[in-house]
């Protein structure tokens, strides 16, 4: 067991998307230097001054790298303080060599595990122990002193291995709110197809008794069985992306669209009053964006019963136009500064991406908090099969 987990921490791959620089490291950088040149200055008994400012200028750099090359930056700044310890011990000063303001050193010591690969922060790890047991050798010093040093030296890794794992966890979570979103848009293509494909077939059994009695008329099916299999293939194509590997079951229930709109923002208590402005064609939408209308404003109703402080009022707007269907949440609650942008709207950030439109979530301009988005009402015009005229 301890070698298996030993392997799995071996080839432990480095955190995607490890930002280059930051605002941060430039102002950790001017602050570091700053304090060498008030340390250098003001400060006495300084080993090795010009040796002690140089090696201190060193080691204020090599944060700037830390999250794109964490193991050659703490490979560099603990093999200076191990090449400056040896010269410490051969030359035996009464005072160790070094500023107080090296100790910037220990932001590498988090990055080694936060942006680090498994092998990285083994490898790492020895680098930094080694130079912390050679720190530590002096007769004079208390065990009790070397051992707190220890734990000095090692607390920022631990800090920063738990951010790792929790920011693991947090994208866990997140990938699972997309493939529940993914699974949702699956079971309604289902729903959909089968409810078009049964239509198909009534058609077509319509047809074959009329064919004999009256031609006109079994022609006519055979243009409805055409019709139905057209917006088949169109709502196919919009929701195919959402389709998973693993099978979905069916849904009895037809998913909730527009037409439930007026029946969801009745809410119970009567805390909020829900002001429901419907404008355009939202009665032709395609099956997946008249569900994913109906998704948004729940979720936002939703947050607004849980987190809106204060408010009174909550707008809904719907809007269709020519190519896109517009819908808007806004509430009138008081800004707190506490963001509402869980789970729910991850989940519906995929959905809208997966049909072709955008959503945006955030504060409001004077109060409240505001969802808005943009979803196509078809998947493109090349997305749209119409019947062809005879």
């Amino acid at each position: 067991m301890l070698r298996d987990d030993l392997r799995t921490l071996w080839t432990e791959p480095r955190p995607p998307d490890a930002p280059a620089r930051v605002w941060r490291d430039w102002a950790l950088l001017a602050v570091s230097l700053a304090g060498v040149v008030l340390e250098a200055t003001l400060r006495e008994n300084v080993v090795w001054r010009p040796v002690a400012v140089v090696f201190a200028v060193w080691l204020c750099l090599l944060p700037l790298w830390r999250r794109t090359r964490p193991l050659a930056m703490v490979t560099l700044a603990f093999g200076s303080v191990i090449l400056l310890q040896v010269a410490w011990l051969v030359a035996g000063p009464r005072e160790p060599v070094g500023l107080y303001t090296g100790a910037v050193v220990l932001v590498l010591v988090y990055a080694l595990p936060r942006w680090g690969s498994g092998r990285e922060i083994v490898l790492g790890g020895a680098v930094i122990l080694t130079a912390g047991a050679l720190c530590s050798v002096r007769d004079e010093t208390p065990v009790v002193e070397n051992v707190m040093g220890f734990v000095f030296l090692l607390l920022p890794g631990v800090f920063g291995a738990a951010v790792r794992l929790w920011v693991t966890a947090r994208e866990r979570q997140l990938d699972q709110v997309r493939s529940r979103e993914r699974e949702q848009l699956a079971r309604e293509l289902h729903d959909t197809v089968a409810h078009h494909v049964s239509a198909m077939v009534i058609i077509a059994q319509a047809g074959g008794v009329l064919a004999g009695a009256d031609p006109s008329a079994a022609v006519k099916a055979l243009e409805g069985v055409e019709e139905e299999g057209a917006r088949t293939l169109e709502e196919m194509r919009a929701m195919v992306a959402a389709l998973r590997d693993r099978g979905v079951g069916a849904e009895l229930a037809p998913p909730a669209g527009i037409a439930d709109l007026e029946r969801l923002v009745r809410t119970p208590g009567g805390r909020l009053r829900v002001d429901l402005g419907l404008d355009g064609e939202l009665d032709v939408l395609p099956p997946a964006v008249d569900a994913a209308v109906y998704r948004i404003v729940q979720e936002s109703v939703t947050n607004a019963l849980r987190h809106a402080v204060d408010a009174t009022e909550l707008v809904v707007r719907v809007a269709a136009e020519r190519h896109t269907v517009r819908v808007s949440v806004h509430d009138n609650g008081r800004r707190t500064g506490r963001g509402r942008d869980g789970y729910g709207l991850t989940g519906l950030r995929e959905r809208a991406t997966l049909l072709g439109g955008t959503l945006r979530a955030g504060p409001g301009i004077d109060r409240g908090w505001r969802v808005e988005a943009e979803l196509p009402r078809a998947r493109g015009e090349s997305g749209v099969h119409s019947r062809p005229r005879r």
